[in-house]
Formats: structure tokens, sequence, C-alpha cells
């Protein structure tokens, strides 16, 4: 299969249910051009904001990609990625993956009202402890009637720092972790994030809902 085909069914999936592809013609702060795409398909040591159907890529056994979506809805856009494996991969890759996805969960114990924005980076950063470079320059943000609103959420920092979390708020979590180190790079084409040193990196991402209590996953289940 190649990203192309993966851009395709995207776009039909979406338009099937009768909502819109949140991204494609999205121009985010700083980029010079619009998404030209529905999903973001990003192979191997991409790390996000891979195009899928610019040069397409064939994927191959080994290969991991992480699948970034955001969907609107009646107005309302949630987001939400996962990395997945092409057939059989490098067992430190499946771990790789897998620290990625249960840190995603951790920082969704602490998505409740009254904590702040450190919280969530902290708890990420003590349950990473070192393993695995954490992407300092993205991380996870306001969502809803924009794809990218207030507040910024790194995936590091500090307990009690930051913004207050307040019952309603929707945010999207979203975990970057690298095999090797933090580094990144910008492709020439002006979205794709690579590692600087050119090993895999893996994301996962959830939309909540702020509740009194637990928050409320609203991007389904993985």
């Amino acid at each position: 299969m190649t990203t192309q085909e993966l851009e395709d069914l995207a776009n039909e999936l979406i338009e099937k249910n009768g909502d819109k592809a949140s991204f494609k013609n999205y121009t985010p702060t700083g980029a010079e051009r619009p998404f030209p795409a529905a999903v973001c398909v990003s192979v191997n040591d991409e790390i996000v904001h891979g195009i899928p159907n610019e040069n397409p890529k064939t994927l191959k056994e080994g290969d991991i990609v992480g699948l970034d979506l955001g969907v609107t809805h009646e107005g309302l856009i949630t987001d939400s990625a996962v990395t997945v494996a092409v057939g059989k991969i490098a067992p430190e890759i499946q771990e790789l993956m897998s620290v990625t996805k249960k840190a995603l969960f951790v920082a969704i114990e602490q998505a409740r009202a009254g904590n702040k924005t450190g919280d969530i980076g902290a708890a990420i950063e003590k349950f990473v402890a070192g393993r695995y470079g954490i992407v300092e320059e993205l991380g996870g943000h306001g969502v809803g009637y924009s794809v990218h609103e207030d507040p910024t959420i790194p995936n590091y920092g500090k307990e009690g720092t930051g913004t207050e979390l307040l019952e309603g708020m929707v945010i999207a979590l979203e975990p970057m972790l690298n095999l090797g180190g933090k580094e990144i790079v910008l492709d020439e084409d002006g979205y794709t994030f690579k590692t600087a040193d050119s090993l895999p990196s893996a994301h996962f991402e959830h939309t909540l809902l702020i509740t009194d209590g637990d928050p409320e996953i609203l991007t389904g289940s993985f």
C-alpha cells in the first residue's frame, strides 16, 4: 500500500460520514502554505505531519507509520493519532511504540479539572525516565473550534506549573518519543518533522473533555 492510498481512503471515509477533513487546506502559524492532505502519514523517522500525497511512499515490511487525523463533525474538531506497524518490526521499535502509547494514558490520568498543564508534561517525563528522546518543540493543545487552540501542552515539564485545566475544556494530548535523541529537523516540504539522527519515532494522540472527574476520551479507543 502507498501513502496516497491511505490519503484516498481517509477522504472517502470522512466524506461518507458527511464530515470534513480538518487538516486539509489548514495553514498553521508559521507555515508558508496550507496543508495539502486530509491525513498526516509519517513513516519511520518522520515524527509528525508527513504529507501522503506529495511524493507518495510505498510502505514495506518493518516500517512503522504514524496516522494523524483531524475530523470536523457538526462544526467541532477532534484530533487523534496512532502509530502502527507494517508486518514484523524490530523488538526495540515495538517497545518504543508500546511506551509511547502508555505515555499517552499516563498523561490522560493527569487531565482533570484543577490540575495544570505542567502536571501532564511532568507525568510523561517521569514515566519515560530518559529511555527515549521526548520531542520538546511539539506537543498537545486545545482543540474544538480550531485545529490548534490554547493551551499549549508540552510533553515535559514541572508539576504545578502552566495553565490550569477547567471543567469543559477540550484538549488533545500527544506524546511523541524518539528511539534516539530528542533533536528534530524540518523537511524541505515545510511540514514533515523528522528525527535529527534518522532513528524511528512514535506518536499517539487522543482528544479529551475535561470534567469534574475522570476525563472523557472523545476519539474512540486503541
